[in-house]
């Protein structure tokens, strides 16, 4: 498939955010109906039917090479099923405002880790990014924001950290990855992965799913799986293809600013100022970890 033009990239950049963001509290409301793993199961079998369909139209389905299996291994159990099950559990006990801003601490831990593992340089910019993350984390993690005395709670945050964690993790394999396919090319293969290992592991640990069926139900699951995955994932294979790396990174950090308003429209939960302060420190770690890392790279680049 041919890369966007700007426009068409800058548009289809903010659907993907739009997507994401609003999915968070749709997940919200699933697991007050279903289980975390079924949750997860249900829309990854219907991720993998709108891809199929996407992937099939575009002329992108293919059979993976012996190596990239490691890669499709990685995307399919780091991210599509341990964060996408973490985070299912630790949002039953928290709300999604704060939820989506643990979660997308996710570049933070990156910045962290990566140097520590000898995979990249730290930066003056990323430190200082990561410690303003780190602070904001902090502010999310006081007790006034959180009660700290239910269990449920404490569980649920730990839960969401150490998705963003696993998330993390995938992130430094990916980047080194010497990829055969293309990653829009590999997309299903991770998703079909993910969903066996999701419904095996859903039937082992909750047995048979037993609810009401309602349409509210399926159109929530028809957005979770078709909007906030399947879509959302060719959307961002395509803009990655059309605009920076650095557009990309940066412009994502708008998903959590989309988590905490779709969760006060939607689910009527309250801004309150320790989760403005720290959205705001964050988001702006965030923003200084990945400014850091584009200057690392164009260093890498001039010195050859």
């Amino acid at each position: 498939m041919n890369a966007l033009s700007p426009r068409a990239a800058v548009g289809l950049f903010l659907i993907v955010v739009l997507a994401w963001g609003v999915n968070w509290s749709v997940t919200k409301q699933l697991v007050q109906l279903l289980p975390p793993l079924w949750t997860s199961a249900i829309r990854s079998w219907i991720a993998l039917a709108g891809l199929f369909m996407i992937l099939g139209l575009s002329n992108n389905l293919v059979i993976p090479e012996r190596r990239d299996i490691p890669v499709v291994l990685s995307v399919a159990l780091l991210h599509m099923t341990i964060f996408s099950v973490l985070v299912a559990a630790g949002v039953r006990f928290l709300p999604a405002s704060k939820a989506i801003v643990l979660g997308y601490t996710t570049p933070l831990w990156v910045a962290i880790a990566a140097p520590l593992l000898g995979k990249e340089t730290l930066t003056a910019p990323k430190l200082a990014g990561a410690l303003l993350g780190l602070v904001g984390l902090a502010v999310i993690l006081n007790p006034a924001s959180i009660d700290w005395t239910d269990t449920n709670v404490v569980l649920g945050a730990g839960m969401v950290i150490l998705a963003a964690i696993s998330w993390a993790a995938n992130i430094i394999y990916i980047r080194a990855h010497r990829w055969i396919a293309s990653p829009l090319q590999l997309l299903i293969w991770q998703v079909l992965v993910a969903t066996i290992v999701l419904t095996v592991s859903a039937l082992l640990v909750e047995g048979l799913p037993h609810t009401g069926w309602s349409p509210r139900l399926v159109m929530l699951f028809l957005y979770s799986g078709l909007i906030g995955s399947a879509l959302a994932y060719w959307a961002m294979s395509m803009v990655n293809k059309s605009i920076s790396a650095l557009t990309t990174a940066l412009g994502t950090t708008g998903t959590p600013l989309v988590g905490i308003a779709s969760a006060a429209i939607l689910l009527g939960e309250p801004i309150d100022l320790s989760l403005a302060i720290a959205a705001v420190l964050i988001v702006s770690g965030i923003g200084l970890a990945t400014l850091g890392d584009r200057l690392l790279r164009r260093q890498a680049a001039a010195s050859g």
